[in-house]
């Protein structure tokens, strides 16, 4: 996958403590034994959602609570460790993953792996810097839910090299206004860089209600203190509004020009929003009026900004390497321009989804069965690298599952009657387990090829249904415990390969 599209900066957060009540969501403390609270956020245990990796704590004596335990996952043979928070289909969310590595595994470097929202790639985990100057790091993504529980994945890359592991995870809910200009149904966005300018102070909730991380940001240019407050309520993206506190300037008649983010960006497309407030007292006779242009492009013209502060974005903008921002004051103006804060966030294609059909189909087997394969959680198909183990999909937007082969995996339980579901399904090989119970009607598995559930403890007959299924070319049933006769619509039927136990008074091959 491109890194332009997939790479997301981390931000680093230094372990000291901070005092808030909890915002709207789940904060959840990865593998912690006992509820932790860190001032009044209060953050919850992690088992619940998730049934796979160990639980551990690090030795610390400055971390925050919820740094100081992890889960980690040392399943080599998982394709993916899935987190699965109940949401609200069609929602919008903050999600946030955090990751301080503390020398669990008693290693000097942090493993270095892939995240997975639903079933898009989000980001690769590498917090090897921030570690060594002993920081937590985390990472943010904006997305809206597909259904009615959101999948939060780990996975192995070819750099891992050990056990990946999770400190803290956020799910927060946002109100419809925020980033709203963004297509949901199409894009994530991603966290590049937040800051306030002028500042020197770290702002989170419940300053911003939904715990977004506002970091400060100084250059060689003059800082100005606001003079009056600003009601946010009415900005789209809710800014808090002590972000509008200080602000970056310059004098009467100068282009002010500004080296941010402070980092190179990958070329791709950015959402970006500016946030400007005229720090002087309100006055009708006094204008701040000035153009504003990124990398030379103009970004907005005339930009009137008053006391009532006021934001500037793009829903689209290309951007790549060192990015420019100008402030250029127009003929007459009695002030300099100034920025108050910034956002800007990666514009992140979504993977598309598995048919939800199947995804209930595939999420029913797995109850069915009294061991299935421990990375059978989130979407079976997507990532399409990070399926579920034995499950092979096509590919597109709208993922289905057309093959399923899990011989000799050692599982037990049974098959639900939902199978038949799997319309696209071609191959279904469960040979070689300890299933039991009845082989269920597959009337609509109009696609099946071929179906192997030999060498199990299936009882009762073979379904009619098999003999009308058009493409159906093998079916091995043999060392069961079926009874009954083979149906005539498959003795009668020409060219498949029919394998059932010896003994009974059935062809073994047609």
């Amino acid at each position: 996958m491109c890194l332009s599209i997939f790479l997301l900066w981390l931000v680093s957060i230094p372990l000291f403590a901070h005092s808030s009540p909890a915002p709207r969501g789940f904060l959840i403390d990865c593998g912690a034994s006992e509820e932790s609270t860190s001032g009044s956020l209060k953050y919850i245990l992690d088992d619940g959602f998730i049934s796979v990796g160990n639980k551990t704590a690090i030795k610390t004596t400055n971390a925050l609570p919820e740094l100081t335990t992890l889960r980690y996952f040392p399943d080599k043979s998982a394709r993916k460790y899935c987190y699965v928070i109940p949401v609200i289909k069609g929602g919008r969310y903050l999600v946030k993953t955090t990751y301080f590595y503390g020398g669990f595994d008693g290693g000097k470097e942090p493993p270095v792996f892939d995240q997975i929202v639903d079933g898009t790639k989000w980001s690769t985990v590498n917090t090897t810097e921030d570690y060594a100057n002993g920081l937590s790091s985390f990472y943010e993504i904006f997305v809206a839910s597909m259904g009615k529980t959101m999948s939060i994945c780990l996975a192995r890359n070819e750099r891992t090299v050990s056990d990946p592991f999770i400190s803290v995870l956020e799910v927060e809910y946002l109100e419809d206004s925020v980033y709203s200009t963004n297509d949901f149904k199409k894009y994530a966005l991603s966290t590049v860089a937040r800051h306030t300018f002028g500042d020197s102070k770290d702002i989170r909730y419940p300053d911003d209600e939904f715990d977004r991380f506002w970091q400060p940001f100084t250059d060689e240019n003059p800082v100005v203190t606001s003079k009056s407050k600003v009601d946010t309520s009415d900005f789209w993206n809710v800014p808090p509004a002590n972000a509008f506190n200080s602000a970056i300037t310059t004098s009467r008649g100068k282009t002010l020009k500004l080296q941010w983010p402070p980092v190179p960006l990958p070329s791709s497309i950015y959402y970006i929003s500016l946030y400007f407030q005229d720090t002087r007292s309100p006055s009708p006779y006094s204008w701040r009026v000035f153009d504003v242009s990124i990398n030379g492009k103009k970004f907005y013209s005339e930009l009137n900004v008053t006391a009532s502060g006021v934001t500037v974005y793009a829903t689209q903008w290309p951007l790549s390497g060192q990015t420019e921002i100008s402030l250029t004051p127009g003929d007459g103006i009695p002030v300099g321009p100034l920025i108050n804060a910034g956002e800007v966030l990666q514009i992140l294609p979504l993977a598309g989804r598995t048919l939800t059909r199947d995804v209930v189909v595939m999420e029913e087997l797995a109850r069915s069965l009294n061991n299935p394969p421990s990375d059978w959680s989130g979407d079976p198909c997507l990532p399409q690298q990070h399926s579920w183990t034995g499950v092979t999909c096509s590919q597109g937007k709208l993922a289905r599952v057309i093959s399923l082969n899990l011989t000799n995996a050692g599982l037990s339980g049974s098959l639900p009657p939902s199978i038949t579901n799997l319309t696209a399904l071609q191959n279904l090989w469960l040979g070689g387990n300890d299933l039991s119970g009845t082989i269920p009607e597959m009337e609509s598995l109009k696609a099946l090829q071929t179906l192997h559930l030999e060498n199990n403890k299936f009882e009762g007959p073979i379904p009619e249904s098999l003999g009308q299924l058009p493409n159906l070319r093998e079916i091995f049933l043999q060392n069961n415990k079926l009874n009954g006769s083979i149906p005539d619509a498959l003795q009668n039927k020409n060219g498949i390969n029919l394998q059932v136990s010896p003994g009974n008074d059935w062809s073994e091959s047609r």
